[in-house]
């Protein structure tokens, strides 16, 4: 079983981090792979010529080696805090430059044609508002819908796993908890991958 983690968050002593570390830990005895893209200073600027390159499958070196990666995973966990209701500018540069055609989507007849196809995927996102907030405003079931099922199902990947851990910052949360629930989600979709 291999297990790929996609990290981004610029603070080594976030609680994200904390997060990193639970999931780690909760995948043993599985490989896994932690791409930290901060501490890689991973490019995440798609240029034109690159974005025109990908559609005849030319990819640039370090997004090829993403692919592998990629290729490999059972399963592929994604922790980043909610910035302006979206991903981090890292993590969302690395996605518009590894998701590309060819590699994670084709055109069909009359649709678009997923190629992840047979991967699980869980996203464990921080949030400054508490879930009760954001799922009173509709926002939870938008993130799902954009961040997690409606990008990753696009993509092939069925079985993509919100979690949306609320009340960051907030001094009544229970770190210990959340990190302990964090590492039962991780084991419970790897003993079902």
């Amino acid at each position: 079983m291999k297990h790929l983690i996609i990290y981004a968050h610029p603070n080594p002593n976030s609680f994200n981090r904390a997060i990193l570390d639970s999931v780690i830990k909760a995948s043993e005895p599985h490989s896994v792979i932690v791409r930290d893209l901060n501490d890689l200073e991973f490019n995440s600027t798609l240029s034109w010529q690159e974005c025109l390159a990908t559609f005849s499958g030319n990819y640039a070196e370090d997004v090829s080696q993403e692919h592998q990666y990629w290729q490999q995973a059972d399963l592929i966990t994604l922790i980043y805090p909610l910035w302006w209701m979206g991903f981090p500018a890292i993590l969302k540069g690395y996605l518009d430059r590894v998701l590309t055609y060819g590699f994670a989507y084709k055109n069909g007849e009359n649709e678009s044609i997923g190629l992840l196809k047979g991967k699980k995927m869980q996203h464990f996102v921080t949030m400054g508002n508490t879930n009760e907030k954001y799922a009173q405003k509709g926002f939870l079931k938008s993130l799902d819908d954009t961040l997690g099922n409606g990008l990753f199902n696009f993509c092939g990947i069925e079985n993509v796993q919100m979690h949306f851990l609320g009340g960051v910052g907030i001094p009544t949360t229970d770190y210990p908890e959340l990190l302990q629930e964090i590492g039962f989600k991780t084991k419970s979709i790897l003993k079902n991958t």
